[in-house]
């Protein structure tokens, strides 16, 4: 198979509709945090244990496409012995990897980050795709502050997110391009919409410099929403109607999917926004789906809490919250299927 044959069957896979992507890869220092909070320790056993609990879940494949790994899991196994990432392929579900090396301060420009990781990243591609990773992911992030981000901030991180997509589809692999504005802040919902209009024009220039193809591609982006400090709230159908407006200015209709991520939203709000993304435009001209980790994760954590006797309570978590979004995807979810489980 070719490298193009690679890509779109990579995307034929993973872009279908009612289905979504789910994000297992914190790093070391996050997954040992939410462990923490459920009063779990980190250990290369308990991360083992609890990744194949996500990827064993039975039936979570009829609501999710993908699962973004962890690059120590890519190595692991479950209980029986099966490679993690094949494990992953038996539900129908397709792994990948998050490539990046995690952010440092952006020199001459204080207040904004730029993400690692671009040196070996096609020897490290190579690997991965032999432990069976055939898509992969990048987080650039964007603060909002009076003054940031910047439009060198701005710049730099389109161009790392461009050069590493580039990079993927050269060895055959997907990008997924994840360019987050963070809600940290007390900033408007105009003024998150104003960041992530520049930040996306951005990417989209810089991927058109580098030669990415569109139709190879995946956007993670985070929605438009008030700061988690603003004093003023907005609904689904507010969070809907900005987050459309920006992405029908910037996002050629060539990329296939839009795979939000959920990024310090509750778990109901992560659903219920999706879904009103979905009602308010049935027909965008992408998949408007998700890329969601704690949204997901939440409810399983607190459910397993590293107990075995609770892994199968865990896993119906999980196949639940999966259900859900999948239904946001079609437009289907209502606040009160939470309430009917």
């Amino acid at each position: 198979m070719s490298m193009d044959e690679e890509l779109q069957a990579t995307i034929r896979d993973l872009v279908q509709k009612g289905k979504g992507i789910l994000a297992a890869d914190e790093s070391l220092p996050t997954i040992a945090k939410r462990f923490r909070a459920v009063g779990v320790e980190s250990t290369d056993e308990t991360r083992r244990a609890y990744r194949s609990l996500l990827l064993t879940a039975p039936g979570v494949g009829e609501s999710l496409s993908g699962v973004i790994l962890f690059e120590e899991t890519l190595s692991q196994s479950a209980d029986d012995g099966t490679p993690l990432p094949r494990a992953a392929e038996r539900q129908g579900i397709v792994p990948g990897v998050k490539v990046d090396k995690g952010k440092i301060p952006l020199a001459n420009a204080p207040g904004d980050v730029v993400t690692q990781g671009l040196d070996g990243l096609a020897d490290r591609l190579n690997t991965y795709k032999a432990q069976g990773a055939r898509f992969a992911k990048w987080r650039e992030v964007y603060p909002i502050t009076d003054r940031n981000p910047s439009a060198l901030g701005i710049a730099a991180n389109a161009e790392m997110l461009a050069r590493y997509a580039a990079v993927c589809q050269e060895q055959g692999v997907v990008p997924i391009v994840e360019p987050e504005v963070l809600l940290d802040g007390d900033h408007s919902l105009q003024r998150c919409a104003d960041v992530t209009e520049a930040v996306l024009h951005a990417v989209f220039h810089a991927l058109q410099r580098h030669h990415v193809v569109l139709e190879w591609m995946l956007l993670k982006p985070s929605m438009v929403l008030p700061g988690k400090d603003s004093a003023h709230g907005a609904g689904p159908d507010e969070v809907a109607h900005e987050t459309m407006k920006v992405l029908r200015r910037t996002v050629p209709t060539a990329v296939p999917s839009i795979n939000f991520l959920s990024g310090g939203q509750t778990v109901e709000q992560a659903t219920a926004n999706l879904n009103a993304m979905n009602v308010l435009l049935p027909q965008a001209p992408w998949e408007l789906s998700f890329s969601y980790g704690r949204a997901l994760q939440q409810p399983v954590l607190e459910t397993w809490r590293g107990k075995r006797h609770n892994v199968e309570a865990a896993q119906n978590a999980l196949r639940l919250r999966a259900q859900l979004n999948a239904a946001a995807i079609k437009g289907r979810y209502h606040p009160d299927l939470e309430r009917a489980q």
